[in-house]
């Protein structure tokens, strides 16, 4: 088993008088079960408490996904770490298919602190890492559209509705990327 590490990400955005961040990336095996629990306590608490979804929040694939955690450290200096932020990356299923990006979530303390779009760049350095010249794909909230656009995203789909949520399929290709 190898250590989590975050050799290729961009710099964590700063915020004064709030605790430093770090981040890792990491297989699921290498996460340590306080740091499993932290991830689907925080998806389940916004996905499916905060927008009110029911649905299969543990999908089976996050064992085979890499995944992005970002932490603070906790309250008062305490050694207890706060999940901001994660994300999970899934490798291309056979050639030429794309690398899916998905369950990006930002903790409701940490939104509007930059994080989302730390997220996005750490998740498309990494996605170029592990599976080159692979497109990206996800499927946003509909009304995260722009915020992926400005990420290079493009819409490959009408607007549909997926747990009573509207969502649009994105995609993203490398190869077409100028930045």
């Amino acid at each position: 088993m190898t250590a989590p590490t975050l050799d290729t990400a961009p710099d964590l955005p700063a915020h004064p008088g709030r605790p430093p961040l770090s981040a890792i990336w990491a297989e699921m095996d290498e996460l340590s079960p306080r740091q499993l629990h932290a991830v689907l306590r925080l998806r389940v608490d916004v996905f499916v408490v905060e927008q009110a979804c029911a649905y299969r929040e543990i999908d089976g694939r996050d064992p085979a996904a890499r995944h992005l955690l970002v932490t603070a450290s906790g309250e008062g200096g305490t050694s207890e770490m706060e999940l901001a932020a994660c994300l999970r990356l899934l490798r291309p299923e056979a050639p030429g298919a794309p690398l899916r990006i998905g369950r990006i979530v930002v903790a409701p303390d940490w939104r509007g602190t930059g994080l989302g779009d730390y997220l996005m760049r750490a998740a498309l350095v990494e996605a170029q890492r592990i599976a080159p010249d692979c497109p990206q794909a996800l499927s946003a909230q509909a009304h995260l559209t722009a915020f992926y656009s400005g990420h290079g995203f493009v819409p490959v789909s009408e607007t549909y509705l997926e747990d009573g949520i509207p969502h649009v399929d994105m995609l993203r290709d490398p190869a077409c990327q100028h930045t």
